[in-house]
C-alpha cells in the first residue's frame, strides 16, 4: 500500500522530504535517496507503507538495549531501503534494495502478533527505520495502547521534525554510529555528510526524555583510530553524559569490506578504556560472547550486577528497583527484568 506522507514541505515545482537529514528535494515523478519517498502530483508519499521486508523475534539485549526492560523480548521488522550505503551493512540485501516489495502487513497486523507472541514490545530496525517513520508511526501508537514499548535501531539520521513526530510512540533508540563518527570514514563509507546530525538527533531525544544508547562500530584499518576517538568519546560525553551507554561492537567482514580482518579484542578494550578515561560509567563491549565486558557493573562498588553471555541474562544481582544487591547504588536502567526470565536459573521462558 502507498500512502502519503507526513513529513514534507512543497518547495515550488519540488517536494522537500523532511523525514532525515539529507532533506531530499524531489521533483515530479522522482523518488528519494531512500528509495521508498516518491513525489506524485506534489505529494510525497511512503511507498513501502504496509510492506514489511523482514521481521523476527529477537532479545532486546540484540538491539543492543541493556539498560531498558531487561530480557525483553521484541518482534522486530524492517522495511527495504535506506538513507545511507554503508559499504559493510550486514543486512545490504534489504537496505540496500530500492523497491517496492515485502509481506503485506498494516499496522493491526503487526501489533495483533506481538501480542499473541506475547512481546514486550515492537522494534523498528535492519534497515533505518526513520524512512518509513510514518509506517512506524502508525504501528507504535497503536502498540501504546496495548501496553507495548515501541524502540528503534536507528543511524540517528534524522531531522529535528523527525524526532518531534517519533516522540509519540517511541520510548528508546539506539544510536549506531561508524568508525568513531570520523566525517571521511562517514563520506566515504557510509555516504553520509558527518557525525553532527547524529548528535543533533540525540540531543532532541535525550530532551524529550527518550532513552538513548550508543553504539560504534569499531572497523579495523578504516575506522578505529584512537586519537580521532578521544576527541569523539569527548563530544558525545558533553551531548548525553555519563550514564548513557555506549558499546562497542566487534566488526565482521561482509558486503564490499569482506577484505578486512575482524576488530581485534584488544582495540575494542583500548575503546573502552578510552571511554571510561573519558567518564562513561556503563561502557560496554558488544559481539564478542562471554567477554566480561558484556557484564553490568555497579559504578559505586564494582559488582556484577547483571551477567551476560551474548544476548542472555546469565545472572542477576538488583533488586526489583534496580538498585545493587551489594551496595544499595541505584543504577540508571528504566523498567523492569522481563517476566520471560525465570527466578531461580534465568533461563528464559519461550512461549
Amino acid at each position: 500500500m502507498r500512502k502519503e506522507a507526513t513529513l514534507y514541505t512543497v518547495k515550488g515545482d519540488r517536494v522537500r522530504c523532511d523525514a532525515c537529514a539529507r532533506k531530499c528535494l524531489i521533483g515530479e515523478g522522482k523518488t528519494g535517496f531512500c528509495g521508498i519517498r516518491s513525489v506524485s502530483n506534489s505529494k510525497l508519499y511512503l511507498d513501502v507503507y504496509g510492506k514489511v521486508a523482514a521481521m523476527h523475534i529477537d532479545p532486546i539485549e540484540k538491539k543492543p538495549l541493556v539498560h531498558f526492560y531487561p530480557g525483553s523480548r521484541v518482534l522486530s521488522f524492517s522495511t527495504f531501503g535506506c538513507n545511507w550505503m554503508c559499504a559493510y551493512c550486514q543486512n545490504y540485501d534489504i537496505s540496500q534494495r530500492r523497491v517496492i516489495d515485502g509481506a503485506d502487513l498494516m499496522p493491526e497486523d503487526i501489533v495483533e502478533m506481538a501480542r499473541a507472541y506475547q512481546v514486550e514490545g515492537i522494534t523498528y530496525t535492519y534497515n533505518e527505520p526513520v524512512i518509513f517513520i510514518e509506517f512506524a508511526y502508525d504501528t507504535g501508537t497503536l502498540a501504546k495502547r496495548y501496553g507495548l514499548l515501541n524502540t528503534m535501531v536507528s543511524n540517528g539520521y534524522w531531522s529535528d521534525e523527525a524526532v518531534d513526530y517519533a516522540k509519540d510512540f517511541i520510548d528508546a533508540v539506539t544510536i549506531d554510529f561508524k568508525g568513531n563518527g570520523e566525517p571521511r570514514f562517514m563520506r566515504r563509507y557510509t555516504g553520509a555528510s558527518g557525525p553532527e546530525p547524529i548528535f543533533q538527533t540525540i540531543n532532541e531525544l535525550i530532551k524529550r526524555k527518550i532513552h538513548v544508547e550508543i553504539t560504534d562500530l569499531i572497523i579495523p584499518e578504516i575506522g578505529d583510530n584512537l586519537e580521532f576517538a578521544k576527541g569523539f568519546l569527548s563530544k558525545l560525553y558533553d551531548t548525553v553524559g555519563p550514564d548513557v551507554p555506549i558499546h562497542f561492537l566487534r566488526f565482521h567482514p561482509d558486503y564490499k569490506l569482506n577484505n578486512l580482518p575482524l576488530t581485534s579484542v584488544a582495540t575494542l578494550e583500548a575503546h573502552y578504556k578510552l571511554a571510561k578515561e573519558t567518564g562513561f560509567r556503563f561502557v560496554y563491549v558488544g559481539n564478542v560472547p562471554g567477554h566480561p565486558l558484556e557484564n553490568t557493573y555497579c559504578p559505586n562498588c564494582g559488582s556484577v550486577v547483571i551477567e551476560r553471555y551474548g544476548f542472555r541474562i546469565t545472572g542477576w544481582n538488583l533488586t526489583e528497583d534496580m538498585r545493587c544487591k551489594n551496595c544499595s547504588y541505584k543504577l540508571p536502567i528504566e523498567g523492569k527484568r522481563s517476566k520471560h526470565y525465570r527466578e531461580d536459573r534465568f533461563e528464559p521462558i519461550f512461549i
